[in-house]
């Protein structure tokens, strides 16, 4: 009996022994790296990733022993850290055009419009294009107009062309693109106030193609949005309390106003209830914001589904012009929902005040956030940086938000604001609240009244206008802006790049149908390890941005179904295109692949 207990204790002292020996963090031969050796040297993977110190903004790159949690599928590795505060450049000493009015499109073509009523711009016509005959409308004397006042932007190459606008004046209208990819501008100036312009939708060498007298009411100031089924709704303008539907044939009038009493409702004394806030929810249904309320309409039926509580604070739309985007719309959430965010602005009586007495009352700083989708939300509020009023809301292909342009203190409109606010401004919406918001470097040129900025798909963000005066003027405070300037979010920082992916375009699915699985093939310098839980890709609407707020705009976080590894970092990711219009009404959409907060650069697809 004793010899045997000997024996097993001799044989469990072994199995100890071999226990203890074995490596702690062993790795399955499934997560083990492949890569080429290269011969002169060490047989050692370099498994780098960035630690970013607070006092630098350089990376350092340091080689930890990868372990399986790290690379286990289940894992989700937070975003990259980076420093960096952004970076600006001039990009064009000249567009010719101030802009007011921009739309970046499917051509990667800006399209960009000031107002007829100057009779100036900075470019003149093509040769050969004849000038146009106008009388003035203060003098009532005839003039001859000889000046360009749009121009199509190239961003490949910087280059604008000039484009002639025959008819009714596009001052303060709206816009967007329909399903096609044709950009439709909407309302105007006096004489434009019921024109309806069109431009590209294939053509070469695109021309204006207008047509007067097409609306029913005048829409001055009004908001342009595309619905589910492709249509496209106008809403408001300078005492218009109506919307509209846009007949997409082309030349077509349209049919009926529906008078709409909350815009008479929310009018005041400076009306602060020009160029509502509109928003395509999750559910069909428009978010409608005018002043300090708002509500949920069902644009077929023509119903009010629901109020929600008023936004206290002060005014948020034309002229205190604050803003306001529909956050990003996650379809990996357990419960799809759309939430909006309003912020700045100024007192309701602050446009008075500018407009007579030139006295500039501070801008507002605070934020609200509303869920559209839940039946009884409440505004959640938090403080921004600064103030800001006149300034965009752009939604950045990784989900972040950038509040740019503006001032702080006054209002829009003609010489109304001074303390141009200079700082652009990162919002991290799914961070805590008191941590969401970060400072960017700040440019040199004031972006105030009639100033716009745009997503392009190198990531960029593309700022230009700025005319804060009657006509283009040079040597005053605030001089006519026809500089144009990117702005490069943290995400392009140069020592990342090895972690941004890059699209193969040539291979990936560009046409998409609602509800089906599409393959987007890309490929990432430093991707060991990457899983799906690492990527996001995304679907960005470009909107029509002009005085504060983006039309159209909405950027969709599609679920992933598989991640394949091809290669050495070369993936194929297999998504679900969205379920239905009313995620993503028909049309193009700038794609993303964005690595843990890094997007590649986008391509463009069609859904419908």
């Amino acid at each position: 009996m004793t010899h045997l207990l000997l024996n097993v204790v001799v044989i469990l002292s072994i199995l100890l022994l071999a226990a203890e020996a074995k490596p702690k963090h062993h790795i399955p031969y499934r997560y083990r790296p492949k890569f080429h050796r290269n011969p002169l040297l060490p047989r050692f993977p370099a498994f780098d990733l960035p630690i970013i110190d607070n006092n630098d903004e350089t990376p350092i790159i340091k080689n930890p022993i990868p372990t399986e949690d790290v690379v286990k599928e289940n894992v989700k590795k937070p975003d990259f850290a980076i420093a960096s505060l952004g970076q600006w450049e001039i990009i064009s000493q000249d567009s010719g055009v101030s802009a007011m009015h921009v739309n970046l499109l499917p051509t990667n073509k800006i399209i960009i419009y000031d107002a007829k009523v100057y009779r100036t711009s900075r470019i003149r016509l093509p040769e050969g294009e004849p000038c146009l005959a106008f009388k003035d409308f203060r003098t009532q004397e005839n003039g001859i107009d000889c000046f360009a006042h749009s121009v199509e932007y190239d961003i490949e190459t910087n280059q604008v062309r000039p484009l002639k606008i025959n008819r009714g004046d596009p001052w303060c209208s709206s816009g967007g693109l329909t399903p096609d990819g044709t950009f439709i501008s909407t309302g105007g100036f006096a004489d434009g106030g019921k024109t309806v312009r069109h431009f590209g939708g294939g053509c070469q060498d695109c021309k204006w193609r207008e047509y007067d007298e097409t609306l029913v009411d005048e829409r001055w100031y009004a908001t342009q949005q595309i619905l589910p089924n492709g249509e496209i709704i106008l809403i408001g303008g300078r005492k218009s309390f109506s919307y509209e539907f846009i007949p997409l044939q082309e030349g077509q009038k349209a049919g009926k106003s529906y008078f709409f009493p909350f815009l008479y409702e929310t009018s005041d004394i400076d009306e602060n209830n020009l160029y509502p806030f509109v928003h395509l929810s999750t559910d069909g249904n428009l978010f409608i914001f005018s002043n300090n309320r708002s509500l949920l309409l069902n644009p077929t039926n023509h119903k009010v589904v629901r109020t929600f509580p008023v936004l206290l604070g002060g005014s948020r739309n034309y002229p205190a012009s604050g803003q306001s985007a529909l956050l990003p719309i996650d379809l990996n959430a357990e419960t799809i929902k759309a939430e909006v965010i309003v912020c700045g602005g100024n007192l309701p009586e602050a446009f008075l005040l500018a407009e007579t007495k030139k006295i500039f009352l501070p801008a507002l700083q605070d934020c609200g956030r509303l869920t559209i989708s839940e039946k009884f939300p409440k505004w959640d509020t938090e403080m921004m940086p600064s103030r800001r009023t006149m300034g965009d809301s752009l939604i950045l292909p990784n989900g972040q938000l950038l509040f740019i342009n503006g001032a702080q203190l006054g209002t829009a409109a003609w010489w109304d604001a001074e303390a141009p606010n200079y700082t652009p401004v990162l919002y991290e919406p799914e961070k805590p609240k008191g941590l969401r918001f970060k400072l960017m470097k700040a440019t040199q040129i004031a972006r105030m009244y009639h100033s716009t900025s745009l997503v392009l798909p190198n990531g960029k963000i593309w700022v230009g206008g700025s005319n804060t005066h009657d006509t283009y003027k040079d040597n005053i405070k605030y001089p006519t802006e026809t500089r144009i300037e990117a702005f490069s979010p943290p995400y392009l920082d140069e020592a990342f790049a090895r972690y941004r992916p890059q699209i193969n375009e040539v291979a990936s699915q560009k046409v998409l149908r609602y509800g089906d699985l599409f393959e987007t093939e890309f490929s990432v310098e430093v991707g060991f390890g990457l899983t799906a839980n690492d990527i996001k890709v995304t679907m960005y609407a470009p909107p029509f941005t002009t005085h504060g707020f983006s039309m159209g705009q909405r950027l969709v976080v599609l679920k992933i179904d598989e991640l394949i590894e091809q290669e050495q970092g070369n993936f194929r990711v297999k998504t679900a295109a969205p379920p239905s219009g009313a995620i993503a009404p028909p049309g193009y959409y700038l794609l993303f692949v964005v690595h843990r907060g890094i997007p590649s650069t986008g391509i463009w697809v069609h859904i419908q």
